[in-house]
């Protein structure tokens, strides 16, 4: 048999799990591993993703000579991916003396569609080839041999759903790019010389439209004045500092302060209310890459890269999966079990010694548990064979797990206002009582600010007294881990794709990302704003919701591929039209920013492929 795995590290992992020891050998240039199992000779191969995309027909791709509103008329076919060739080679040189194929490609939608993509290209060498699909969550001996005990049928609906969206974005993002760069080329040559473009993509704009609203409410916002009354207030022989509410003007302020002063201060409002602080439910994809950029710093892009390469390794399980409920099937004892050879052995052992509850999120995709360690391993370890920030990855990913069985923090809430007259003060506070899951997940952790014990009814004074000047703040700066979450929202990219989209705009110089957050560009700007001025639906992050909404339907058995493919189309044609009478004044605005100083130091960065 041959096994088709999507990496190189899992067909190794593989040859292993199944053969116990295998041989490496190359083909075609590329790696592979022969073993044997069952008593008859295997071998595994490990792809580099994708082998087959979607593109025009020769003629259609010569940008001078073919309108772009014709790109909605033709048909995308699937054709060799360049820089995967060797392994096609390497595919085909294997399956012609294999007739039993088991695809042990990635499961998820992706992976399911490459997998197809395997069985297209064998078939042309080996038509008495049968095909087997494997699936597995974790890359440990364990999972991988259940799952060839088990193989499946690959899952065409959801390999109609990947192929409808990869030809739909493809027409799309060609036509549009090629509209607006040849629109700005023929204003000002010299401003988009040959070789650089201005790339549109489905997903990509609607996410840059998403940081560039953010801009524009920052530049918009316009700074007000309040006034805050702020003392120090004592009672029942104890002291602690409380604020007024706002006050826009300072006379207001003032006199409610020395009304204040001359009246008789009382306790009105005295709360300690005891509360539980929550443990995270099971951690998804999004919320992996949300956490790791706000809290370790690391870009969603990484994150994901550095996931998968420790699921390949086997210390993780698969990382790409939109579940957040423990399925019954995951023994989680076994997974704490192999923790406790960890730095993290005592609280593991602890959550053994009694019953375990974990928690539970809102979506179960019924394909992938959530994300979770499956193998104990040092810092070490991981270190020496995968860098620094993998550590970081999975101590977090460890530590998540561990906090999702883990009990709640118990903390109290306090309240205190004190009433002088015609001014209320206010204060709060909380009070550590057990600190649960913070204890293994100190980045939930509250600060302690307890405010001291006072009963309502009991006289209170003014020790002393302030009034502070403010100004009301413009909306933050976007954050990545803000920009997944509405991304999600919105239904713009899946949890596999939606780190990509943004690294393409920091790739196609639109926006910088630093520390965290995400800044347009002088050019990001000036796309940005003018298609919402003149072409607002395709930068309009419903209509990509809508539109994943309608594949997604694929998947379901409820649309027919061909059907979907034109009523996208269909849609996108009259945006096209809107677009394209606009061009002009799209065009002028383009084109002052990129012959603006700061536009053409960033103007370097264009590439040469179109965005998704």
């Amino acid at each position: 048999m041959l096994v088709v795995a999507e990496k190189r590290s899992v067909a190794q992992a593989i040859a292993s799990a199944l053969g116990g020891s295998y041989s490496r050998f190359r083909v075609a240039g590329v790696v592979a591993y022969s073993f044997r199992y069952k008593g008859a000779g295997a071998a595994s191969l490990g792809l580099s993703g994708h082998v087959l995309d979607f593109d025009f027909p020769e003629h259609m791709n010569s940008w001078t000579k073919v309108d772009p509103a014709s790109l909605f008329e033709a048909r995308p076919v699937l054709v060799p991916r360049e820089e995967a060739l060797k392994y096609l080679f390497a595919l085909r040189a294997l399956s012609r003396n294999h007739d039993e194929i088991y695809l042990a490609l990635d499961a998820d939608s992706e992976g399911e569609a490459i997998a197809y993509e395997v069985v297209l290209a064998v078939r042309i060498v080996n038509p008495r080839a049968k095909f087997y699909r494997v699936r597995f969550n974790a890359v440990t001996k364990r999972d991988i041999t259940q799952a060839f005990e088990r193989p499946v049928q690959l899952d065409l609906a959801t390999v109609e759903k990947v192929f409808t969206r990869m030809a739909a974005d493809l027409t799309l993002g060609a036509a549009f790019t090629r509209l607006l760069t040849l629109s700005v080329r023929a204003a000002d040559k010299e401003a988009l010389p040959y070789g650089k473009f201005l790339s549109y993509g489905p997903c990509q704009t609607p996410v840059l439209g998403l940081v560039v609203s953010r801009e524009l409410e920052r530049m918009s916002f316009k700074p007000e004045k309040y006034y805050v009354v702020k003392a120090v207030v004592e009672a029942a022989g104890q002291r602690f500092t409380a604020r007024s509410k706002p006050f826009k003007a300072r006379d207001e302020a003032e006199r409610a302060l020395r009304e204040a002063k001359a009246s008789r201060g009382y306790i009105a409002e005295a709360s300690y209310v005891e509360a539980e602080v929550k443990p995270p439910a099971p951690l998804d994809t999004v919320e992996l890459e949300r956490r790791a950029s706000r809290w370790l710093g690391i870009r969603s892009k990484a994150t994901l890269d550095i996931a998968e390469e420790l699921y390949r390794r086997g210390y993780i399980s698969y990382p790409r999966t939109e579940t957040t409920i423990y399925p019954p099937t995951l023994n989680l004892r076994e997974i704490l079990e192999e923790l406790r050879g960890t730095e993290f052995s005592g609280y593991a052992e602890r959550i053994l010694r009694g019953p375990i509850t974990p928690t539970r999120g809102k979506s179960d995709d019924r394909a992938h548990p959530p994300i979770h360690p499956t193998k104990g391993a040092s810092r070490g370890e991981i270190e020496r064979r995968l860098g620094q920030r993998a550590w970081k990855i999975y101590e977090f990913v460890v530590r998540h797990f561990l906090a999702t069985l883990s009990p709640p923090a118990v903390v109290e809430r306090q309240r205190i206002t004190a009433v002088f007259g015609p001014l209320a003060l206010s204060a709060e506070g909380r009070r550590i009582l057990s600190r649960g899951y913070w204890e293994i997940y100190p980045w939930e952790e509250e600060g302690e600010e307890p405010l001291p014990r006072v009963a309502k009814g009991q006289p209170a004074q003014i020790a002393s007294a302030k009034i502070e000047e403010r100004e009301t703040e413009p909306p933050p700066k976007m954050t990545e881990s803000e920009l997944l979450r509405l991304m999600r929202r919105y239904g713009i990219g899946t949890d596999a794709t939606m780190q990509d989209h943004i690294h393409t705009n920091v790739v196609r110089g639109y926006m910088s990302l630093a520390s965290g957050k995400c800044t347009p560009t002088i050019l990001g700007m000036a796309v940005a704003t003018a298609l919402m001025r003149h072409a607002k639906p395709i930068i309009d992050p419903e209509v990509r919701s809508k539109m994943e909404a309608m594949l997604q339907e694929i998947a379901a058995g409820r649309m027919h591929p061909e059907k979907t493919f034109a009523e996208i189309k269909d849609e996108f044609r009259q945006y096209y039209k809107v677009l394209e009478d606009k061009r002009a004044e799209i065009a002028a605005d383009i084109v002052k920013a990129l012959r603006s100083e700061e536009g053409g130091q960033r103007s370097h960065k264009y590439s040469k492929g179109g965005g998704a």
